[in-house]
């Protein structure tokens, strides 16, 4: 196995240099440190990691929390940190807190013990130990996709990366008014979190825009699982007034909004209109095809690796949040027709 030394006489550098060139502990010139690079390649060098965190006292990993891996949402932030951390050198450690408060702190402790370097976390619906931890220890840190709340007596004190919530789900409810809803029911997310409330209001906002008032027993929540939120549309079908038409908060609760809509035997459009936040994969291959608000999750974890590295860079600037914009994908749930593939010019060779 080839060792620094090798590496040093085949670049024609010192030990010291090579050192440099792997740890970025002092500028190298271009053309050595490619001649050290090209000497790695050559002999198969691979560097200690361990020894590389002794001397620069980073041991370049970056600690992942977030709940509910298997969503289709959260694989796709998952696979974007992963590729923003591969990109700039980074492993990745991942753990489920299960969106359990003390399982959360706990996961959180261990990442930390492992000493990451830092961490890009999606909090529970009450963080308060997680916040307390991370701060009391100064673990640099992203907060994702959920926002906790500004404190009012100073500056944010973590760095935050999210997608709108608000105007998104607006612009559903005004979709389906627009097509003469007047009875549109929401199945909300889990209490607590901020895109739960973001996205309430969003609702209320977009009954206000079309002239509707906002009736409370036309909100449920599902708890932004399947199973809850089969029950909360099933609640709602059971109102003497049922809404005409369904907005879900999440695509775990669209799954259990369509269960409850099969076994009462409403087909969708036809009974009751559907929209949803969250496009998925399979969105387009449902019958009817699902018109729903799609996240940039990837480009969400890929922002979060961003925003970690400036910390990393620059332990002291102020703390920011990053709202990506949504985009409104137009299918036939909502009752509209089928719309029209664009056409695409091009030559026949």
């Amino acid at each position: 196995m080839a060792t620094m030394a090798d590496v040093a006489r085949s670049a024609g550098v010192s030990v010291a240099t090579v050192s440099h060139v792997l740890n970025g502990t002092r500028p190298v010139l271009p053309h050595t440190r490619q001649a050290v690079l090209d000497a790695m390649d050559e002999l198969g060098y691979t560097p200690n990691t361990l020894a590389r965190s002794l001397v620069t006292s980073r041991t370049r990993s970056v600690g992942l929390a977030v709940s509910a891996i298997s969503n289709p949402y959260f694989t796709e932030i998952l696979q974007g940190v992963e590729a923003g951390a591969l990109e700039h050198g980074y492993s990745l450690l991942i753990a489920d807190p299960h969106d359990d408060p003390e399982h959360e702190r706990k996961v959180v402790q261990l990442l930390h013990e492992r000493r990451v370097d830092g961490m890009i976390v999606a909090p529970s619906a009450d963080p308060r130990e997680l916040l307390a931890y991370l701060g009391r220890h100064k673990v640099p840190t992203v907060l994702l996709d959920r926002l906790v709340d500004t404190p009012e007596d100073g500056p944010a004190r973590f760095d935050q990366v999210c997608a709108d919530s608000a105007g998104p789900m607006a612009q559903l409810v005004t979709h389906l008014a627009g097509l003469g809803h007047r009875r549109i029911g929401l199945v909300a997310g889990l209490p607590g979190l901020s895109t739960t409330s973001e996205r309430l209001t969003g609702y209320r906002e977009g009954l206000a825009t079309a002239g509707l008032g906002y009736e409370e027993r036309l909100v449920v929540h599902g708890d932004s699982e399947s199973a809850g939120a089969e029950q909360a549309t099933a609640a709602l079908l059971s109102l003497d007034s049922p809404p005409t038409a369904l907005v879900t908060a999440n695509n775990a609760m669209t799954i259990g909004a369509l269960r409850a809509l099969r076994g009462h035997g409403m087909s969708v459009p036809g009974d009751i209109a559907l929209c949803c936040f969250d496009d998925f994969a399979w969105a387009d291959l449902f019958s009817p095809r699902l018109t729903a608000i799609a996240q940039p999750s990837r480009e969400i974890g890929a922002q979060a690796v961003r925003v970690l590295l400036d910390r990393l860079a620059e332990p002291d600037r102020p703390a920011r949040t990053l709202r990506l914009p949504c985009a409104f994908v137009h299918r036939t749930s909502c009752g509209c027709p089928e719309q029209p593939l664009p056409s695409v010019e091009g030559t026949v060779s």
